[in-house]
């Protein structure tokens, strides 16, 4: 073989403290390198079948694309190799020399619109080659690229220090080869089963074939009437596959384990828990593909941000398509994670996402149907553990769930049933629907709710007293998507959703007649009274109005119905949004005594403005102006 001088380059920047921080800090784990390396095996075959679509001769007579692992104990090597597309000598030193420049990445973005959606690429960090680093003393590159002539190859040999040198060398066969020369604390990498054994656990589903040297166990000869002397694995010249090369989803789900579904989850998602359940399908009918999607047991810190993605990876016929397939989940359950391999979605699928086809909406139906169907085969389960996994689920994505409400009007029955809520007699999150329709009154014709800021607003609103009172149980819905979400819905199972901060409240059956007449009375003889807080308060209010809703309060603030809620246009104006002015009313108490202060008051104004500040302070607001409401108390507390 010839060989040319070889010539030294420095490493871009300040690449020893960064081959430093790579193989000391960015890996934790030693072994990954294995899965680093074989990824970028696997990105360079794929790179051929790319671009052997239009140059077939790339393939020179070698067509069956593989990565091979060879160990050498004697020289303490472990050689990676692939007949894919291999480097040129200026690739060598230009990917190789730049940390942090990666050749995936840079291929990407040479390829225009729907040949992005097709290239099935791992690696797009550019450290991943460094890896090797963890364990060897000194890297090895030898490659050649497909289509130049044998004589053209290169040599590529680094210490990971400050300089690597390059050389031109013959090479028979296209693709490359990494030889790493292990360090003596790294090889116990050289025993084929640990080799084995981190293949199939990060590159199992990596479609190549991943081979190895066949071992056979080899008795030694020994002469008649001696004593056998034992014997040992000897390799053969004969390679074989050490990984599946078949995706997890495509298989049986009775070939599945349980510690399968979780350890594929776990290298899908970089996920460190396990996930809370998981569905696995082959839908067949007009649109055929496979569904593996799980739910986690975790939300992801921006899980209300405007970067938050869907976790589904799309696959068209094991061909990697790509990440974050937002169409093929609705946005309520975006938190799901999974793979879906369709059969059917043409492979320039970018555009057909953006497009939104038929195959892809029905995907996505499928996938919520699905998800959903799991859902409520955890919160029905009499297993305490699929109880436990349900609870986990909604105090992490209750409120997630809750924006399918609005957004998937075919599944808001199933969601429905699916939410959980406090109540004024129970404050764990625990109590569904179907629950509350159960223990309902004799004579109550509606489901009750109040929706506020917190749970304790919620709790103590004064628009719970009287249904304290009668016993009347009432939901806390205390989220901030609440108030949206329930705009949605009217009913549960026949039975009216009635918000009871909205509108007059009527108890209907359960409010006896001497209740509705003694505040047909009040209302007379505070007509004085209202008239003349009407007038003190009418750039605050719309109506003011006397009410047995109230107990122990003065008064409380009420929305009419289809008008937006305080809490709402709180929290429009918080996310920047224009809201039209809109008045609520005021209710008072006449059993109050400082409403029956009002009368004959010195100070009506000043003491008007405080009860209706009040009012709003108990919803979890502020006053338009606290400086005010502090100089009226005080002016109040010193008379």
């Amino acid at each position: 073989m010839s060989e040319q001088a070889s010539q030294n380059y420095s490493f871009q920047a300040e690449v020893a403290q960064l081959l430093h921080l790579v193989t000391h800090s960015l890996y934790s784990n030693p072994e990954i390198f294995l899965r680093e390396l074989i990824s970028n095996a696997s990105d360079a075959c794929d790179k051929l079948r790319f671009e052997g679509i239009n140059h077939p001769e790339y393939y020179e007579n070698d067509p069956d694309l593989h990565v091979r692992i060879s160990l050498n104990k004697e020289d303490k090597t472990l050689t990676i190799s692939d007949n894919g597309i291999g480097l040129s000598q200026q690739e060598a030193i230009d990917n190789l020399g730049t940390i942090a420049k990666s050749g995936t990445k840079d291929f990407m973005s040479k390829l225009t619109g729907d040949q992005k959606a097709d290239a099935q690429l791992i690696g797009q960090f550019g450290v991943g080659f460094y890896s090797g680093f963890i364990v060897a003393d000194k890297i090895t590159v030898e490659s050649r690229r497909a289509g130049l002539d044998a004589s053209e190859g290169v040599r590529w040999i680094s210490g990971g220090t400050g300089e690597f040198e390059v050389q031109q060398i013959d090479k028979t066969s296209r693709g490359t080869d990494i030889i790493l020369h292990l360090r003596d604390d790294a090889l116990d990498y050289l025993e084929s089963y640990k080799v084995k054994q981190i293949v199939n656990k990060y590159s199992d589903h990596i479609s190549l074939p991943i081979e190895m040297q066949k071992e056979v166990w080899l008795e030694e000869e020994v002469a008649e009437g001696e004593e056998p002397k034992g014997g040992q694995m000897v390799k053969t010249d004969e390679w074989e596959a050490i990984n599946s090369a078949s995706a997890l989803w495509t298989r049986n789900k009775s070939e599945v384990t349980e510690e399968q579904y979780i350890e594929f989850y776990k290298n899908l998602t970089h996920d460190f828990e396990a996930p809370l359940a998981w569905a696995h399908n082959r839908v067949e009918g007009s649109t055929e593909y496979t569904q593996l999607l799980y739910i986690p047991s975790k939300a992801p810190h921006d899980i209300f941000t405007r970067e938050a993605k869907a976790g589904i990876k799309l696959y068209v016929k094991r061909v990697f398509i790509m990440d974050d397939a937002d169409n093929l989940i609705p946005n309520y359950l975006r938190f799901v994670q999974g793979v879906v391999d369709s059969a059917d979605l043409p492979l320039n699928v970018s555009r057909e996402l953006l497009q939104e086809s038929r195959d892809v909406k029905t995907i996505r139906e499928g996938n919520a149907r699905r998800v959903l169907t799991v859902l409520d085969g955890l919160a029905k389960s009499e297993d305490e553990k699929d109880q436990e996994k349900f609870k986990t689920f909604y105090s992490e994505f209750g409120s997630v769930l809750k924006e399918g409400l609005g957004e998937d009007f075919g599944n808001r029955e199933r969601i429905l049933k699916l939410l959980r809520y406090a109540t004024s007699t129970n404050d764990e999150v625990t109590t569904s629907f179907a629950d509350y329709k159960a223990r309902m009154k004799e004579g109550q014709k509606a489901i009750y709710y109040v929706t506020a800021d917190s749970l304790a607003a919620a709790k103590n609103s004064p628009q719970l007293e009287l249904f304290k009172k009668k016993g009347i149980e009432v939901l806390l819905m205390a989220e901030r998507v609440d108030e949206w979400a329930m705009n949605f819905v009217q009913e549960f199972d026949g039975t009216p959703l009635k918000n009871v901060s909205k509108g007059a409240v009527d108890l209907g059956d359960l409010q006896d007649a001497e209740e509705k007449k003694a505040l047909e009375q009040a209302a007379e003889q505070f007509k004085p009274v209202v008239e003349k807080l009407s007038d003190s308060l009418k750039a605050k209010t719309k109506e003011v109005r006397v009410t047995t809703r109230l107990v122990d309060s003065p008064a409380c603030l009420v929305t009419s119905e289809g008008e937006l809620s305080p809490q709402l246009i709180r929290m429009l104006k918080q996310a920047g949004q224009a809201v039209p002015e809109i008045k609520p009313i005021l209710e008072i108490n006449p059993e109050h005594p400082l409403v029956k202060k009002l009368e004959g008051s010195e100070q009506f104004d000043d003491l008007a403005n405080v009860i209706f500040d009040q009012a709003v302070i108990a919803e979890g607001g502020l006053p338009e102006d606290p400086a005010a409401y502090v100089k009226r108390i005080n002016s109040l507390l010193l008379k």
